[in-house]
């Protein structure tokens, strides 16, 4: 009993290494997306987000990850920072969502009130995602995602 509890954590344990080493050694990138942004409860004068990010995986190896941190600026300048010790596989030409808890200061939350007003007179806010996805003992894998956010044109009518 006690053999065949070490040759599974033998083979289970050694799975990540496996498909890690892969990730780093002259792959395609992964692509993240931003896929959504949940309010959560803050402390101080900090606000708290679960932002959700779509990890695509284009190899046909397995990517295992091991944690999570990333970095989100709104136009041009910083906004928030999160990481997660989420742990999993992105499959082979395949995707899973991870949440990921963000924090947004309240000196970065006034800074981009003050830059806000060029941004809403243009209708879009550019953003710019970047970040690491842990990759177990060979490293990690990073991504970038850039764009734009697409405000709501305002009413000239009642609310």
């Amino acid at each position: 009993m006690q053999r065949r509890a070490a040759v599974r954590l033998l083979v289970f344990g050694s799975l990540p290494l496996l498909t890690d080493g892969c990730a780093v050694l002259g792959r395609d990138p992964v692509r993240v997306g931003v896929v959504g942004l949940t309010p959560l409860a803050g402390q101080g004068l900090e606000m708290r987000f679960e932002l959700k990010l779509r990890v695509q995986n284009p190899n046909d190896t397995p990517i295992g990850y091991d944690g999570l941190a990333l970095d989100l600026e709104l136009n041009g300048r910083a906004f928030a920072s999160g990481v997660s010790d989420a742990r999993g596989v992105v499959p082979r030409f395949g995707e899973v969502v991870i949440g990921v808890p963000i924090t947004v200061t309240a000196f970065a939350a006034a800074r981009q009130a003050f830059g806000f007003a060029d941004a809403a007179a243009a209708g879009r806010i550019p953003y710019r995602l970047s970040g690491k996805l842990q990759a177990g003992a060979f490293g990690g894998v990073r991504f970038t995602d850039a764009g734009s956010l697409s405000l709501p044109a305002a009413s000239g009518g009642a609310y």
